[in-house]
């Protein structure tokens, strides 16, 4: 069996022997090969690794003889073991026998670990399997430039999240206990990194708190006044909010900073806040809340091993969710690192609850863990999640859960969280297994019901007529929906007393004592009747088939299939009338009791229900085209099927309004596209997922994106449109490039060659996104080539708009390859090409491109103008990212020039566009940046962690 060692000097060994091979060209070969074990290189990148970017008079045979020479030196298995295939060569072993690639496995099962003992085992063998720099003594500036960044940064990020590890373990111990060898390592080993990597802060504030924790405080308070001056002197700036807070806690003492723990990850940490809206004139439940708030700090002599969790178990309608919202808005200034919470939909009348792998991974989202990050195992991602909760006190709201097999998935392991959990059911599994702190909510009793009844209408309007108020809060049972309805119906008619509102009840419902749903539903029935006919449709067909949780005005017009301006009343009289809730401006929503009741209805009297279904749907699909449009566009942009004459598509100004609209029905449209697949509207759920594709790549909703362009093949091949399916092919394999599933998406790059039948257009475009698939995977030779092949069948087709998309690429590759002078007229062809054809949207990447160029050649000067060119264009069209990503690299230019004070103006402005971006789009900059000049990466960097 053959392992290679490439974290150190290179060590190879054959059968447990060890072999010496020749040093030079022999070792960047298989060093190459072995980073990609099990993978095909191609000859090109293999030239380019030996020989330098500019290859040139270095054939193929080159390469060939030089493999031939690497099976000779590693002996008689070298058949077996280096394979040739179609353009290049591979090594045929598992990735497990390559230190680098082990490492990189050890890393995810870390951060997949549920507990931290299990992930500080992971990073401690990850760890031990370095020796060295990678590739040490192997001469190849494509490794230096290509391979060795991303392997230093997650051994400098494995160091760190370990560090920080034995920080919290040492925080546990008891005074008596002496810290064990873990400390003395990190300790040695980080004062060693931060020397080497001097601008890294993040390693500085772990060196601080392990001398603090060591008893060495005055050294640590030394350190950081080196660091402190070589930022003053080198950058002009000051230390991060995280350093200086490092400080802050040793001149206290130090009280605090040996049991902090920095979050696993470096971008910048944002607290999420997804609790709704507390309920206005919430009243009564004086007694739960007790409860509740004696939850919060019990009174135990021993700190809890396990996480907080409490159960609000009561009946439809009695207001379990409205009490844990105002409680967890009550409490949550004890859990500082935020509040996550999902609705779980356990009761929803379509039968389609929330799946916890599908919770978790927008809990991922809420936790800004960049995309890169997130495992594709769904198991890998639960691991990570209860990861990351474990180093957190954070407050967790599980609404409307179902059952336990539902919960548990979703619970953390360690202590420090508080998990409420509302539910019909008692989830006496969750008691027993998990020591859930169970909570019933009963019906209100009389006093608290009309002190509600009191909250919604007035004191003074109850206490003028006290008999009828009291009948009242007896008809409706102690139920606060049904109260909420009843007081919505008597705040609609001020003028209308009291007393003949109880009339109407008890000729409704008659003697009501139980509260149970069919008592509800009388008193649904009740403020039903009262509705007029347009009003009444409206509820039955929003309530009852609207796919999402909410709506819009807009959207329940394509339902009815009126125009918007006859919408607009029967949405107010419904709100009016508490059957809706306008919880946010525009948006309505209303409970699952209200979501039965109207589903009911409406199959009873509207015969039309899948005529409004397909309305909803074509009005989903042609407002996300619209929306797409604003965000610049898909580069195969294809117009929707024509729009039905009753549907009303909501109007976006820009690309502001289209990007707000799109992250607000997100859920709505993912359950439009299963909608459309269950109506047999095949040619819907292609236009539809190809709408979704911009916003769903720009906010890195990738699971979500590759899932949609599976269901736009699927729905290609039931039509039987090769056409269709090679595009929706074509999106699927961009979308698993971006999740790192290289090998997928060129497989299915072939499925869609395969289905083109011909087509040269779609060639053309297939070999585009191999093009782009390659660049994602740090294949610059390949892509290029691909990027040639497009622009010639693009030439080929007369396709001007193509073949200028394609020589941008070409440009852009050239320049990354080394090639400046060819890069510069690749670009400046493609502009003259965009500006012919008015293609401004690819004409401001162009820009980009170029100026990218010119500061790889070391010219900032020529690279500015460029860089604002681009940066106007991308200002025009709102596109953030361009926006946020050009301003680094004017700022990279302006440093380079010795203009510090305007590379920091333009950091600035940078920092504040990042904040409303994805981290990975932060990570992507970064990377963009230390391709082209690591000190200004670094700094750039820095600056954005100083003003944060």
């Amino acid at each position: 069996m053959l392992t290679v060692d490439v974290l150190g000097p290179l060590r190879v060994s054959v059968g447990g022997r060890q072999v010496e091979l020749p040093a030079g060209r022999l070792h960047v070969l298989l060093a190459v090969l072995a980073m990609s074990a099990g993978r095909a290189v191609a000859t090109d990148t293999l030239a380019t690794a030996v020989w330098g970017t500019d290859p040139r008079g270095v054939s193929r045979a080159n390469v060939r003889t030089n493999i031939k020479r690497l099976r000779a030196a590693m002996g008689s298995l070298d058949g077996q073991l280096i394979v040739a295939r179609s353009g290049g060569y591979l090594l045929s072993i598992e990735p497990e026998q390559i230190d680098a690639l082990r490492f990189g496995i050890l890393l995810d099962e870390a951060a997949a670990a549920q507990h931290p003992a299990a992930e500080r085992s992971r990073l401690e063998a990850a760890l031990a399997l370095w020796r060295g720099a990678p590739f040490e003594g192997i001469r190849s500036d494509w490794l230096d430039h290509s391979i060795a960044p991303a392997l230093q940064e997650r051994y400098l990020s494995a160091v760190e999240r370990r560090t920080d590890l034995n920080l919290a373990e040492e925080s546990r111990r008891y005074p008596a206990e002496s810290p064990d060898s873990s400390s003395r390592v990190d300790l040695t080993q980080l004062a060693d990194l931060a020397e080497q990597h001097p601008l890294r802060e993040s390693l500085w504030v772990r060196l601080l708190r392990v001398l603090e924790s060591a008893g060495r405080p005055a050294e640590a308070l030394e350190r950081y006044e080196t660091i402190r001056l070589r930022l003053a002197d080198e950058l002009g700036a000051d230390p991060s909010p995280q350093l200086q807070q490092a400080h802050k806690e040793l001149l206290a003492g130090g009280a605090q900073a040996s049991t902090r723990v920095t979050p696993r990850h470096h971008g910048a940490r944002m607290i999420p806040r997804q609790l709704p809206p507390a309920f206005d004139g919430f009243a009564g439940r004086r007694s739960e809340l007790a409860a509740l708030d004696a939850l919060v700090e019990p009174p135990s002599e021993t700190p809890s091993r396990s996480p907080l969790i409490t159960v609000i178990a009561g009946t439809a309608g009695v207001g379990k969710t409205t009490l844990a919202v105002h409680w967890a808005h009550r409490i949550a200034r004890h859990f500082p690192d935020g509040q996550l919470y999902v609705n779980l939909r356990g009761y929803d009348p379509s039968g389609q609850s929330a799946q916890p792998a599908a919770v978790i991974r927008e809990f991922l989202d809420a936790l800004h863990v960049p995309q890169h990050e997130i495992p594709d195992s769904p198991t890998a991602r639960a691991g990570l999640y209860h990861s990351l909760l474990a180093e957190r006190r954070m407050l967790v709201l599980l609404d409307n859960a179902r059952d336990t097999n539902q919960v548990a998935p979703l619970l953390p392991a360690a202590p420090g969280c508080l998990i409420v959990i509302t539910s019909r059911d008692h989830l006496t599994g969750l008691v027993m297994t998990y020591g859930a702190r169970p909570v019933t909510l009963d019906l209100l009793p009389p006093d608290e019901a009309r002190h509600l009844l009191a909250s919604r209408l007035g004191h003074e309007r109850v206490d003028a007529e006290p008999t009828a108020s009291e009948e009242i809060v007896r008809r409706c049972a102690g139920l606060p929906l049904a109260l909420a309805i009843v007081a919505a119906r008597a705040a609609i008619q001020p003028g209308y007393p009291l007393g003949a509102l109880a009339t109407e009840l008890r000729d409704v419902l008659g003697a009501l004592s139980t509260g149970g749903d069919a008592d509800v539903r009388a008193i649904f029935s009740w403020s039903y009747e009262t509705l007029s006919d347009p009003a009444a449709r409206l509820f039955r067909l929003v309530a009852g088939l609207h796919p999402g949780p909410d709506s819009t005005v807009t959207t329940a017009a394509s339902l009815a299939g009126v125009p918007v301006s006859q919408a607009r009343g029967p949405m107010a009289e419904l709100t009016r009338a508490n059957l809706l809730t306008e919880y946010a401006p525009g948006r309505h929503s209303c409970h699952d009791l209200l979501r039965a009741y109207a589903t009911e209805l409406t199959t009873a009297h509207d015969a039309d229900r899948d005529a409004a279904r397909e309305r909803i749907v074509d009005h989903y699909v042609h407002t996300a085209h619209a929306a797409t449009l604003h965000l610049h566009g898909h580069i195969e942009t294809v117009a929707p099927s024509t729009i039905r004459p009753d549907v009303s598509v909501t109007n976006l100004a820009g690309p502001d309004e289209a990007m707000a609209w799109f992250r607000a029905e997100r859920p709505a449209l993912l359950a439009s596209l299963e909608l459309a697949a269950d109506l047999g509207l095949d040619r819907h759920v292609g236009d539809l997922a190809r709408a979704l594709f911009v916003f769903l790549h720009r906010h890195g909703h990738w699971q979500d994106r590759a899932e949609t362009q599976r269901a736009a093949v699927a729905a290609a091949q039931r039509l039987d449109d090769p056409v269709e399916e090679s595009r929706a092919l074509r999106n699927l394999a961009w979308a698993l490039a971006d999740m790192g599933r290289f090998d997928d998406a060129h497989d299915t790059l072939d499925a869609a060659l395969a289905r083109s039948h011909e087509d040269l257009t779609a060639e053309a475009w297939t070999h585009y996104y191999r093009d782009l698939v390659f660049a994602t995977e740090g294949r610059e030779a390949d892509a290029l080539n691909a990027a040639r092949r497009a622009h010639d069948l693009f030439d080929q087709l007369g396709d001007q708009k193509g073949r200028a998309i394609a020589l941008t690429n070409l440009g852009w590759h050239h320049g990354r390859l080394g090639h400046g002078d060819r890069a510069v007229d690749l670009c400046e062809q493609a502009l003259v090409l965009h500006q012919k054809l008015g293609n401004r949207q690819h004409e401001t990447h162009t820009w980009s491109c170029l100026a990218d160029t010119h500061l790889r050649l070391g010219e900032p000067a020529r690279a500015i103008p460029c860089y604002r060119q681009a940066l106007d264009m991308f200002r025009e069209f709102g596109d953030l990212f361009g926006e946020a990503s050009t301003l680094a690299h004017l700022g990279a230019c302006h440093r380079l020039g010795g203009d510090d004070a305007t590379a920091r103006a333009c950091w600035r402005r940078a920092h504040s566009l990042l904040g409303e971006l994805d981290l990975s789009t932060i990570d992507q900059i970064h990377t963009q940046l230390a391709t082209i000049d690591t000190s200004s990466a670094n700094a750039f960097r820095h600056h954005q962690t100083s003003i944060a």
